[in-house]
């Protein structure tokens, strides 16, 4: 644990500056419309199962308007176009959760009246296509911090330095909760909010920072 914790803390400082612009664009997200925030949410719902780079080429390339407007097809479409796995389940999803973008239903207005793990179970429970990490993944993007992405580069690093005694096969809502609190535990020792510590967790495995 002390040598990652070391190994974050270490990272270069052009690094550090770039997880804290993004830490700030993530702060700004919570006064976002309903717009932005379904765009985030369709974008979490890409990660799954896939790289974030390529659910962010498909974020730039539909956006809200296509996001929201398209038919299922052609969602389907820009999906498999940009290489991505999964295209028509994908697809499906993000055309189930569009109800949510009505005024009177809308994923802002839900969330602003919940805590911050009320929020996750309910977009777990109401979101198909979300789990317990891509439910974080959004959550954070949109400016809320506590809670952990639990990825594959995070579970590896962890993992890597005796922090997990084995990679879980499966990260069911038990498993998720408790490697969280691990996470937590770690970000605490290194002085770093779990959103900073993810980041810069990411960047150690990857080696750039996204979103």
């Amino acid at each position: 644990m002390k040598e990652l914790i070391k190994k974050v803390q270490n990272v270069p400082e052009e690094i550090k500056d770039v997880v804290d612009k993004r830490l700030g664009e993530f702060r700004e997200f919570r006064n976002k419309g309903n717009e932005e925030w379904f765009s985030e949410l369709c974008f979490c719902l890409l990660t799954a199962n896939s790289k974030a780079r390529t659910a962010l080429n498909i974020q730039n390339e539909l956006g809200f308007k296509g996001f929201s407007s398209h038919s299922q097809e052609k969602i389907r479409d820009a999906i498999k176009r940009n290489k991505h796995r999964f295209h028509n389940n994908k697809a499906k999803y993000i055309f189930e959760a569009r109800p949510h973008v009505r005024i009177k239903d809308t994923i802002h207005g839900i969330i602003a009246e919940k805590s911050l793990l009320e929020a996750r179970e309910w977009l777990v429970n109401n979101i198909k296509g979300l789990g317990y990490k891509e439910a974080s993944h959004f959550l954070r993007n949109v400016g809320f911090d506590g809670i952990a992405i639990l990825d594959r580069h995070i579970i590896n690093l962890m993992h890597e330095h005796n922090i997990l005694k084995e990679r879980p096969k499966s990260l069911s809502r038990v498993n998720y909760l408790l490697i969280e609190q691990e996470f937590n535990k770690l970000a605490e020792k290194a002085g770093m909010s779990s959103a900073e510590m993810d980041l810069t967790m990411w960047y150690l495995k990857a080696g750039e920072v996204l979103k």
